[in-house]
């Protein structure tokens, strides 16, 4: 491979890949934000509860479910340059406006506020892939950012306790505060940027030399034009919802996601109940490691996935390793060190899972994909949801952290004995025919 199609390929990976990542990795510090300034000082400047932090926390997916589709629309409608600007300005400043916050119901809006402006952009980054990456291309392409949540929580975890305890009472602001408007500046200055840098199509982009956009839009037409010949017609509307294939990675999604997002935003709170001598710097530094080490476990089960074909296993032994890990750590808070062991292995499962998940979505009869994926996304995100309400519930009823362990184990156990229930001869697929796709 030479000349203009060589070079095409090369500037799109290096010019539209990393940006993707960039505000995939901002939109996950915004989004788990609070749950560092809830360990720095919120919860007890605002008064809130361990059960209404789980609420505050989790209405994010209540404005993001709603919101997901019509985010969508308006990109195809207004251009992705001009709409991806648009969400990162409105999400930063959310954020922003967050760290002036000063009652209950403010924070529960701003909160709802923030899902709202993020739904439109994981569906939008892979709408936009669509429009100059060509379909071979694109399952590397979308799990080049795959990578930025666990990524963007083991660094934000750091540097958010760091801002917190070294820039405590500047200007007369909490440190917790002080998190909020650091951290919501990123994404607004990536707005700022986007009305410069993006391009919304190969036709208008001028960092690419007229052989090459001529190549990469003919490439791509052709690409769109084969889809359409091999298009199957789609079965009727209703056909989805009585699939009993689709109901079941729904099932998996939600109770997935109750782990995801319990982990997500209650994990500060879990190493902080194993000692009471540790700072809150110290808090952020260990909650970094089992990120660090679910993003090194999400790469390598994907690879070994991918390798073999084989999905239910693979997204099964996710699935374990993270409920063992939850069992562990509650059974051990005695012993502080081996309890964030076993929690650094709940993140490793927890991650691990999420790629031989998707991929094995793929297997869904293709005449209801669009309808059976729509509704595998939507319900799911609402363990997003349910995971850190339960948890907070759980901790207020109980005072302990440990039930809410329990609760994410048995959470995590039941889409690792639904996937089982996959036939094998029906999910072992070869490399060639793999599209995974990624978590939300």
């Amino acid at each position: 491979m030479a000349g203009p199609q060589a070079s095409a390929l090369k500037k799109v990976t290096w010019h539209i890949l990393p940006y993707l990542f960039v505000i995939y990795f901002i939109a996950f510090l915004d989004r788990s934000s609070i749950t560092y300034a809830s360990i720095g000082g919120m919860d007890k400047d605002l008064g809130l509860t361990a059960t209404t932090y789980g609420f505050i926390a989790g209405i994010f997916f209540i404005g993001y479910f709603i919101f997901g589709i019509p985010g969508n629309m308006m990109l195809e409608r207004i251009g992705a340059r001009r709409w991806m600007a648009f969400i990162l300005i409105f999400w930063g400043t959310v954020t922003l406006v967050t760290g002036f916050v000063s009652s209950i119901p403010m924070l529960v809006i701003l909160r709802f506020l923030l899902g709202v402006s993020e739904a439109g952009l994981f569906p939008g980054m892979t709408l936009y892939i669509t429009y100059w990456i060509r379909s071979q291309d694109r399952a590397r392409a979308i799990a080049a950012f795959m990578v930025a949540p666990p990524v963007a929580n083991s660094i934000g975890a750091p540097v958010a306790t760091w801002i917190i305890t070294r820039i405590h009472l500047a200007l007369g602001l909490a440190g917790w505060r002080w998190l909020f408007l650091i951290i919501g500046v990123p994404a607004v200055l990536m707005g700022v940027y986007t009305i410069f840098f993006l391009a919304d199509k190969p036709a208008t982009a001028t960092w690419l030399t007229p052989k090459e956009r001529d190549w990469l839009v003919q490439a791509l037409a052709l690409d769109a034009k084969q889809a359409q010949e091999k298009r199957v017609v789609n079965a009727p509307f209703l056909a989805a919802f009585k699939d009993a294939k689709i109901w079941k990675l729904t099932d998996m999604n939600f109770f997935y996601c109750v782990g995801l997002y319990g982990i997500t935003f209650w994990m500060p709170q879990m190493v902080k109940a194993l000692s009471t001598t540790l700072t809150t710097m110290q808090i952020g530094l260990i909650s970094a490691i089992p990120y660090l080490l679910g993003a090194i476990a999400l790469v390598i089960n994907g690879r070994l996935s991918d390798r073999s074909g084989e999905r239910p296993v693979h997204t099964a032994a996710g699935a374990l390793l993270g409920s063992l890990g939850f069992v562990g750590a509650a059974l051990t808070t005695h012993l502080p060190v081996v309890s964030v062991g076993f929690i650094c292995l709940a993140a490793m499962g927890v991650y691990a899972y999420s790629g031989p998940y998707w991929a094995l979505s793929t297997t869904i009869d293709p005449r209801m994909a669009a309808v059976g994926l729509g509704i595998v996304n939507a319900i799911g995100n609402f363990g997003g949801f349910f995971g850190p309400y339960a948890i907070g519930w759980l901790k207020t009823t109980t005072h302990s952290t440990v039930t809410g362990m329990f609760f994410l184990a048995a959470s995590l156990l039941v889409p690792a004995l639904i996937v089982l229930t996959f036939r094998h001869r029906s999910t072992h697929v070869t490399t060639s025919t793999m599209t995974p796709h990624p978590t939300l």
